[in-house]
């Protein structure tokens, strides 16, 4: 059997145009893929695959594009010929030209028509002509149900100009003789009262709401080729077996389309009667060429209790940063206990903390220009060309513990000049030439991808890319302080407590 992981129509740059898996995969691991496709092709030879340790690419050439199917490497390499066959031969139905802008123009059509080869992995038994019945969804039943509800409209219609002939003659009849009018439509006589003998009534009418037409069941009148709920389910799980086996990241499946996931930040906490908040911002700023001016980070513990049993509580906080951190507590929390056990406790132990409102026990702060505490740098490098500049921006992350999400990279760039012409990539990108700012996002940076470039040729000067600022959020706290038990004063018993932790920019820019 075909195992499919995805099908993708990429530059021969290795730009996603569009790309649709068949497994759950995350954006950042297929883009990586089609971005190490390029890389592994030896152009000196004609072949239609390559391999890496885990996936094979079985490819065609599309004139500037390549159609590519990503597959895994037990896979019948026979039946992916002749599945990529199927899918070339798909493209250009949809696509008068095989260029870029007409495949992200045809994007949604190519994706149902792909679902249509492929389903779950498994090439469907299906030829060019049914994919194109099945993507038009043309269906003799329907063509009858239309045909039935416009000959009934039809006859209602007629049925209506013939009433209003009898109407309008019963009408003229009565003018004759010098009768009373009769009342039209069976509104009652008082309202024709006032029109004078001489009116002519036209065969103009108000057609009433038209008729409600209920359509019989569609029955199907071959065999179905939809995808049936519970069919091939032994060879799913088999088949994502393999996949795990095969070194591939399976997510689970939620009822959700990947791109319907939730950001990556968890959603509210369950708070506890005791629920702690860890919450730090940084500020950073740092010459183009490598110098940190200065950068500094604010932390701090915030506590609240909503259950006054547990007002008078103690806190065990695990410090283990060795960055040079200033400490501070809370006035009225004993100094000399934090000082000597770490723990966070009221000066009075009588007294409790106060309920239902955040306090804050313990703050921190960072201050320094050792750039090898930078969490992340950034390299910018416009040099000059004939006809602009030709920009590299790189970034690195230096502090492999965090895990930075929806990271934005903002670059100025000249207004007036169009839009830049992007190269490599790693990640997306975004112009607003509203701001004349192109956007650099990231979903998620850490230790499994803490290097990305960008590259990028716009007319304008090296200066015009400057100040480059960075934001993001993590789960994920810079300096290592955690609050890792809540204690009872009186007898030191455990306490349940919930907790988040924060790690934001307030500022962070490159001059």
């Amino acid at each position: 059997m075909l195992v499919l992981l995805a099908a993708a129509v990429c530059t021969k740059a290795g730009k996603a145009i569009v790309s649709r898996q068949f497994v759950e995969m995350t954006r950042t691991r297929i883009e990586g893929l089609l971005a190490a496709f390029p890389k592994l092709m030896n152009t000196g030879k004609q072949h239609t695959f390559v391999e890496t340790d885990s996936v094979r690419y079985v490819y065609q050439p599309l004139e500037k594009l390549y159609m590519v199917l990503i597959t895994t490497k037990n896979s019948n390499i026979l039946e992916d010929l002749e599945t990529l066959r199927l899918f070339s031969r798909v493209i250009p139905e949809y696509c008068r030209v095989l260029e870029e802008s007409e495949i992200s123009e045809h994007c949604f059509d190519l994706i149902f028509a792909f679902d249509e080869i492929v389903a779950l992995g498994y090439r469907e038994n299906v030829n060019l002509a049914q994919i194109r019945t099945f993507t038009e969804m043309d269906s003799h039943e329907e063509k009858v149900f239309r045909a039935v509800r416009e000959t009934q409209e039809r006859e209602a219609k007629a049925e209506m100009r013939r009433k209003a002939k009898e109407l309008q003659q019963a009408r003229r009849d009565a003018e004759r003789s010098g009768k009373k009018v009769p009342a039209f439509g069976g509104f009652g006589s008082a309202g024709m009262t006032s029109v004078s003998s001489g009116t002519i009534i036209t065969d103009t009418i108000i057609e009433p709401e038209k008729p409600k037409i209920t359509a019989a069941p569609v029955r199907p009148s071959g065999p179905s080729k939809a995808l049936k709920l519970g069919a091939k389910g032994k060879e799913v799980d088999n088949f994502v077996d393999k996949l795990k086996s095969e070194g591939e990241t399976i997510m689970p499946t939620t009822g959700k389309r990947g791109s319907d996931v939730s950001k990556v930040l968890p959603p509210p906490v369950n708070m506890e009667s005791v629920h702690l908040r860890v919450e730090e911002k940084i500020t950073l700023t740092c010459g183009r060429d490598g110098g940190l001016q200065n950068m500094e980070v604010l932390g701090m513990v915030t506590l609240r209790v909503t259950d006054d049993k547990y007002g008078r509580i103690r806190l065990i906080i695990n410090n283990n940063d060795g960055k040079g951190l200033q400490l501070q507590t809370h006035p009225n929390v004993d100094k000399k206990l934090f000082t000597a056990e770490s723990v966070i406790g009221l000066k009075n132990p009588e007294k409790s903390f106060p309920l239902n409102n955040d306090v804050g026990v313990l703050k921190w702060r960072l201050q320094t220009t050792d750039e090898s505490l930078i969490p992340l740098t950034i390299n910018c490098w416009p040099s000059e060309s004939g006809t602009g500049c030709d920009v590299n921006i790189e970034y690195e992350l230096q502090e492999e513990n965090l895990e930075l999400n929806d990271v934005v990279i903002s670059i100025p760039v000249p207004s007036g000049v169009g839009a830049p012409v992007i190269g490599d990539l790693d990640g997306e990108y975004k112009h607003d030439s509203r701001r004349n700012i192109l956007e650099w996002c990231l979903p998620v940076i850490d230790a499994n991808n803490k290097t990305g470039s960008l590259e990028f040729s716009i007319a304008g000067q090296p200066n015009d890319f400057f100040p480059v600022s960075l934001s993001f959020v993590s789960k994920r706290n810079y300096c290592d302080i955690q609050v890792t038990k809540v204690t009872h004063v009186d007898d030191d018993s455990s306490i349940r407590f919930s907790s988040e932790t924060s790690f934001v920019v307030d500022k962070y820019e490159i001059l």
